[in-house]
């Protein structure tokens, strides 16, 4: 193999390649944490080292995506989906108004586009709060300030999440499009 394909394919050996000594990081913290009886400032570094693995497994599976759409490999599991259920709820700084269409989609991975677009805006932002405004197959993300939309439109490289949620959306049939203080995606 040769050429630019041959890229692609060693970023998704490397990040596979990473999880088990990430998973065995993870473990050991974890088992430890769990075993308890640990003085305040161990149980804090412990919780650091869970929380940075997490993080860092979030940053794999978005490298290992953006490998496979770059690489051709890119696979969706699609499904019938209601594009208001595809905005994050996890975190409350995240809200959702509007109402939704069905769509076929990859749930998983425009989910996790949508809210590395969020966490973005509220990053750079920086804002306490943003909002999806959903209308049917289209969704708007505000307020994005004027310090975060180059992020956010990826015009900056600057975020992995968000750049990995452009090439999802555009994997997947879809647009991004920054309008002002709106983010527009749509599906």
């Amino acid at each position: 193999m040769e050429g630019p394909e041959r890229f692609p394919r060693l970023v998704s050996l490397a990040c596979h390649d990473l999880r088990t000594p990430l998973a065995t990081v993870y473990g050991f913290a974890r088992t430890l944490t769990r075993a308890g009886s640990h003085d305040e400032r161990t149980a804090r570094f412990l919780g650091m080292i869970e929380a940075a693995a997490e993080q860092m497994t979030v940053l794999l599976d978005d490298l290992g995506l953006a490998a496979r759409i770059m690489g051709d490999r890119f696979e969706p599991v699609l499904r019938t989906v209601d594009t208001l259920e595809l905005v994050p709820g996890e975190d409350a700084r995240v809200a959702a108004t509007g109402s939704g269409a069905e769509v076929e989609t990859d749930p998983d991975a425009l989910r996790g586009s949508l809210g590395a677009f969020a966490r973005a805006a509220l990053r750079y932002g920086p804002v306490e709060q943003v909002t999806w405004a959903v209308a049917g197959r289209s969704l708007a993300l505000s307020p994005v300030t004027e310090a975060a939309a180059p992020v956010v439109s990826g015009e900056q490289q600057r975020d992995l999440g968000a750049l990995v949620g452009h090439l999802v959306v555009g994997a997947l049939g879809g647009t991004c499009v920054l309008d002002g203080e709106h983010f527009r995606v749509t599906l």
